[in-house]
């Protein structure tokens, strides 16, 4: 098989960029090595930036985003009894929508067919070779049988545990990563959000976070160790544990029995370069950030947005500068995101080594915040994301 683009990975990344090409006339085809029921499966973050919310509309593929996504204007840091809105709408004039990834992916997914988009399910054994020629090609396994695609450029947008980033040598390479003491125990629910807005919170018992999918479904967060077993957190422990984190707003949640439960790891982490040779890298495949802030898969779709206009570039002009630039231009923006990110969880997690010094710069911190437009500004910049 031959094509233009070989993309690694059919999570959202993976399919907007191939819907970006295919949209342009550029032969493409996505290889997945799970089936579309375990990639709908996953649950993860849910509030798109403006980058995100365009690409959707620039594809013609936002009619559910639109009717069934959620406009916020603001979210909230919570400290104790006090509530700190940040409004983002006046600070910056723009607004995050709430629409869960695995309903933007699902919409992705089914669009594929009929946009000519070609996406391999079940595609085991992915590995990638040549990719410092002009010539690189993926082998994988399907049905039992060994095939094998060449392409001009190959795209990795297949995670953090993914083949592509592996594929480019270790002398070529530099990873920065921050691991932290602590994981989000979350839970999902079809019961009422507490608050209409998402609430960061700061507790002296820990962090917690309170958002949502919709008017009827809520997804809550609080921090444990990374020694906490999920089998030791039952529902009402859970709810117990977010009524007094949320202050006032706890007084607010509406208790029922969870769709889901986890435990994830919070890590920072950047992989440079993002290009090598001929092969891109896009998203979690290149950095992670911690959730704190909600960067995750607004920060793939930048990565998308650079990589596409690249790829369109070299293609439909020859212009090879563009595919060259794409780790510069890309990184730019994943370092911001991730100081923020990093910043945000900072502020609002009580860290095992902190003292009172260090909970006296929080509080401090936080009260500039609630008292100072040109903080809230900073924060809400950020947080609807910065322009690319």
């Amino acid at each position: 098989m031959k094509t233009q683009v070989c993309i690694v990975g059919a999570g959202p990344a993976g399919l907007l960029l191939g819907h970006l090409l295919r949209a342009e006339g550029i032969e493409c085809v996505v290889l997945e090595r799970q089936s579309p029921d375990y990639v709908l499966g996953r649950i993860r973050a849910g509030v798109l930036e403006q980058i995100t919310v365009s690409l959707m509309e620039r594809l013609g593929l936002d009619a559910r985003l639109k009717s069934e996504g959620l406009p916020h204007d603001g979210f909230n840091l919570a400290d104790g009894e006090r509530l700190i809105r940040i409004d983002v709408a006046e600070l910056t004039g723009k607004r995050v929508v709430v629409y869960g990834q695995t309903e933007l992916t699902r919409d992705l997914m089914e669009a594929s067919e009929e946009r000519g988009l070609e996406v391999i399910y079940e595609a085991a054994d992915v590995v990638l070779f040549d990719i410092e020629t002009d010539a690189p090609y993926v082998t994988f396994t399907k049905d039992g049988r060994e095939q094998r695609i060449d392409a001009r450029i190959i795209a990795g947008c297949d995670g953090f545990h993914g083949p592509s980033r592996k594929a480019i040598p270790a002398s070529f390479a530099t990873e920065f990563e921050r691991e932290y003491p602590f994981g989000w125990l979350g839970i999902l629910a079809d019961v009422p959000p507490c608050n209409h807005e998402l609430i960061y919170a700061n507790h002296p018992r820990g962090f917690a976070l309170a958002s949502m999918r919709s008017h009827t479904r809520s997804r809550y967060y609080v921090d444990v160790p990374l020694t906490e077993k999920i089998e030791d957190w039952p529902d009402e422990r859970i709810w117990d544990e977010l009524e007094i984190r949320l202050g006032p707003a706890g007084a607010h949640i509406v208790r029922g029995p969870a769709l889901e439960k986890s435990i994830a790891p919070l890590r920072s982490y950047v992989f440079t370069p993002m290009r090598h040779g001929n092969l891109l890298l896009c998203g979690d495949a290149a950095h992670i950030v911690p959730p704190t802030g909600a960067k995750g898969l607004n920060l793939a779709a930048s990565d998308v947005h650079y990589a596409a206009e690249a790829l369109i570039a070299f293609f439909k002009s020859g212009d090879s500068h563009a595919i060259e630039g794409y780790s510069a231009k890309a990184l730019a923006r994943v370092w911001k995101s991730e100081r923020f990110s990093w910043s945000l969880t900072r502020l609002m997690h009580r860290f095992p080594e902190d003292g009172p010094f260090e909970r006296a710069m929080q509080v401090a911190e936080l009260d500039y915040i609630a008292n100072s437009r040109a903080a809230q500004t900073s924060i809400a910049e950020n947080y609807v994301g910065l322009p690319v």
